[in-house]
């Protein structure tokens, strides 16, 4: 047994606190003496035992101390590992079996406890198959595999002297009460414990972004924390809550488009393996929430899920459903529990790391209050044992008779030197000074002695100063456990804001709508009616009449909707674009009216009007335009006197979009007998404006991030990514975008483009001049050579270089290179030309010599219903 390992057991009896059994129950008191019989009241009884049951399970079995951030089952283990480390790994049937004197409970919830802490890889370096916690599959039997403690756990967790000690369940051994853990282990490694009326759930955070935090807690500085997770994937944290209860995070699978027909799955949300999540995926294929052709499981060490679409479905829109219907997100609501003085409180993960900080610096300070102690106790007994040994004070020694006579005079000795001692001498001392050997007296070098209590002075002066200045040396603690072990944790977890998807919107229509006008029903089984259009049954149904009402119901098998039904179709709710153009008549009056508007959303199965709401309105004319169009009608009047005019066209366009309850303007006082469609008309709303959101990054209509421009039907948008390709696709706001976007604008065909790469099959800096052709495939314009990369590219027509030259070079003057003059314009696929056959240290932008003069920007006020004043400032990433 090693020296450290006899230390770390002595000191197991020393730290022994005064109350040794604090979780021994106390006797019932519902006991009554009835004519000398004992009677117990179930009443009472239930209330006492099941208060204490619930109090156990609280306190020893489910939620982790704020100290160390374990439960009591992971103290027991890493006590017991600690107990067997010799350097060597231990089978687990051993770590389990040598826990057990420890935890008064089974081995199998040892074992699982084991397997979870080994899973975390952060105090346990396991060996063998302990399992996956991407696929599922637990890990192996504990004969089999192999455990032993980490270096992070040896360097942080552990420290005899400053562990306080109680007695386990049965008074054979002393166990810790919390290990002094100098690290916030509990947000590290985040716990889930349901206990008897309380649970807890705490999220796991970055090791980096922990020691970070708690560095700029003791410089006073404020910092934010948000979890990590070891099965990576996306998170929005926006709703986090400081980890309280009533947060909650969104969590979702990394998916990738790897072509038009499969999807990837990388990364999972937490809590979730690949078998459980290709379950949900299958669930909702059965479904019909989503259309999937086949699914195959590639993970091995990392996580490889194929979903294989089926022909004619959209990648972008499959991805919303997967996040929509399946478990590819999940939501995650945080409960922050944990004991602190024996009872469960409710606190914030940045308070329990300022709290788990102070607490690492109480440990820091009484670590160096001890190692002050035992240095002055070696300078003290190092100083007496010269003085001793110098003044020849043993000699004195030989004339006494009895032991009492021996102390009083080695006391009598150190009389003269007692005032340049630190304490007073004890008869403890004294008797360490008899035990001195003949052989070490005979060999005593005081140079050495002299040097070594130097050496002592100056670590006491060393340790003074440290306790001085306690917080900076906690600081210097923790980047030293971050320039140690920091390398193994970088962030898994990217920290996005996730855009709401609606589901009806990326649901599949797997649904057919039909209407029996004869009877006034509506519904999805109705198969041998009329066929109005594909839905699912998530959809609702937009229905006007004829005397101008008009209300919102949910898609159901067989509904009774009544008869006299002029429109009917799949509603769309803040659908914007959709205008309904109508002309009715008010009540029994000649008075008649016109109207465009949308319905963007109202109650469902309520009734609206399109009319004023007299008796015996009626709709005259009523057409739905996707689009916003604007037909021309003819409107013909009833013969009466004195009107001139019977037959009149009249222009939709004319008419203001209003809201859905404006009552219109009049378009005639006389009676109208009839009106038709003459013409069909354009869109009145323009082309479409989109934004880019970089957040999210994803497209929106709502002024959301930058604006990318105004959109007609055979527009594109231009996606030129950090790699060095490019690629166009439509303005679908379903679309998805990957994070390596440099630059994303409205496609013009016509533009120029500069860039300098660096090419990695002739290893020189290139420069070209080209035009982007339309591809919807990404296309790669600086070379194929695995370490070519993209230096800058700018849209800029005549830009202007700066080269720096560096190496063997780096005398030389620099160089200024006129793009558009140095190179013309060429494909895409050309290499370009070479820049220099010099070493380049950097490439700046300087400021173009030739600018040419601002083309007039587009009118696009022509419609009242369009946005005024947007510049189109394009998302542009150049040089």
């Amino acid at each position: 047994m090693s020296l450290d390992e006899n230390i770390y057991q002595d000191n197991q009896e020393d730290n022994i606190p005064e109350e040794e059994n604090t979780n021994q129950q106390t006797e019932p008191t519902n006991i009554w003496e009835v004519d000398g019989a004992k009677i117990n009241h179930l009443p009472g009884m239930y209330k006492s035992w099941f208060l204490d049951y619930a109090s156990y399970v609280i306190l020893e079995r489910a939620v982790p101390h704020v100290n160390d951030g374990l439960k009591p089952v992971q103290r027991r283990i890493l006590h017991a590992m600690r107990r067997m480390d010799d350097g060597r790994y231990n089978k687990v049937a051993n770590i389990i079996g040598f826990t057990m004197q420890y935890h008064p409970h089974g081995d199998a919830s040892i074992g699982d406890a084991l397997v979870q802490l080994g899973q975390k890889n952060l105090l346990i370096d396991t060996q063998g198959n302990w399992g996956n916690i991407y696929t599922g599959d637990s890990a192996a039997a504990p004969r089999y595999i192999e455990a032993r403690l980490t270096k992070f756990a040896q360097e942080v967790v552990f420290n005899p002297k400053t562990t306080i000690w109680k007695q386990t369940y049965d008074g054979r051994n002393q166990e810790p009460v919390t290990l002094p853990v100098k690290f916030p282990l509990l947000l590290a490694q985040g716990v889930e414990g349901i206990a008897v009326g309380l649970a807890s759930k705490i999220l796991p955070h970055n090791f980096v972004e922990l020691i970070d935090a708690s560095i700029a807690y003791l410089n006073d500085q404020p910092f934010e924390l948000y979890p990590d997770f070891p099965t990576g994937g996306m998170m929005d944290a926006s709703r986090y809550n400081d980890g309280l209860r009533g947060g909650a995070v969104k969590v979702r699978a990394r998916i990738t488009k790897q072509d038009s027909k499969t999807l990837i799955i990388t990364d999972l949300p937490y809590g979730k393996n690949t078998t459980s999540l290709i379950e949900s995926i299958i669930k909702a294929n059965d479904k019909g929430k989503i259309k999937i052709k086949k699914i195959d499981d590639n993970t091995a060490q990392d996580v490889e899920i194929l979903v294989y679409l089926p022909n004619g479905a959209s990648p972008d829109k499959t991805i919303d459903a997967l996040y929509a219907f399946t478990d590819c997100e999940v939501s995650i609501s945080p409960n922050s529990c944990v004991i602190k003085d024996n009872k469960p409180h409710f606190k914030g993960v940045s308070q329990m790391l300022r709290e788990n900080t102070d607490h690492t610096v109480h440990l820091l300070t009484r670590e160096l209050e001890i190692r002050m102690q035992e240095l002055e106790n070696s300078w003290h007994m190092s100083s007496l044992e010269r003085i001793f040994i110098e003044n020849r004070i043993y000699l004195r020694i030989e004339d006494c008779e009895t032991w009492e006579a021996i102390i009083k005079t080695i006391d009598h000795g150190l009389d003269p030197f007692k005032n340049i001692l630190r304490r007073e001498v004890t008869r403890d001392d004294i008797i360490k000074l008899t035990e001195i050997k003949i052989k070490r007296i005979s060999k005593f070098d005081a140079k050495k002695a002299d040097e070594y209590i130097n050496t002592l002075e100056e670590e006491m002066e060393q340790v003074t100063y440290h306790l001085e200045n306690i917080i900076p040396y906690s600081i210097n603690y923790f980047k030293r456990i971050k320039k140690l072990f920091a390398k193994n944790h970088p962030r898994k977890t990217e920290i996005r804001s996730f855009e709401n998807i609606e589901a009806t919107k990326v649901v599949v229509k797997n649904e057919k709508l039909y209407f029996n006008r004869e009877d006034g029903f509506v519904g999805t089984s109705l198969k041998k009616d009329e066929y109005i259009c594909d839905c699912s049954d998530l959809d609702d149904i937009i229905i006007f009449y004829k005397n101008g009402k008009y209300i919102i119901t949910k898609v159901t098998d067989k509904a009774f909707v009544g008869k006299n039904i002029i429109h009917l179709a799949i509603f769309k709710k803040n659908d914007k674009r959709t205008i309904y153009n109508a002309i009715y008549r008010d009540g029994k009056s000649t008075y008649t009216y016109v109207k465009r508007f949308a319905v963007t959303g109202i109650t469902r199965d309520k009734e609206y009007n399109v009319t004023k709401g007299t008796p015996g309105s009626t709709l005259l004319y009523f057409s739905a335009n996707p689009n916003g169009e604007a037909e021309v009608l003819k409107v013909l009047l009833k013969p009466k006197p004195r009107i001139r005019n019977l037959v009149y066209d009249y222009n939709m366009a004319e008419q203001t979009i209003k809201g859905r309850s404006a009552m219109g303007n009049i378009l005639n006082k006389n009676d109208v007998h009839k009106i038709v469609l003459k013409k069909k008309g354009e869109s009145t709303l323009g082309g479409r404006k989109i934004w880019f959101e970089q957040e999210t990054l994803r497209l929106n209509a709502d002024n959301r991030g930058t604006f990318l421009g105004e959109f007609h039907g055979g527009d594109q948008i231009l996606i030129i990514t950090k790699s060095g390709e490019f690629y166009q696709t439509n303005f679908d706001l379903t679309n998805h975008y990957d994070d390596n976007i440099q630059i994303i604008e409205k496609f013009d065909p016509h533009k120029v483009w500069s860039a300098v790469y660096y090419d990695g099959d002739q290893k020189y800096f290139y420069v070209k001049r080209f035009q982007i052709d339309n591809s919807s495939k990404p296309q790669r314009f600086i070379g194929e050579h695995s370490k070519s990369y993209l230096v800058k590219i700018t849209q800029i027509d005549y830009p202007r270089l700066e080269v720096k030259f560096g190496g063997d070079d780096k005398l030389r003057e620099k160089m200024i290179v006129e793009v558009a003059e140095f190179i013309g314009v060429k494909s895409f696929k050309a290499r370009g030309k070479r820049l220099t056959t010099y070493q380049i240290a950097k490439i700046k932008e300087l400021e173009p010599l030739i600018v040419p003069e601002a083309q007039e920007p587009e009118d696009t006020t022509n419609n009242e219903n369009q946005e005024t004043g947007e510049e189109d400032n394009q998302m542009s990433i150049g040089f």
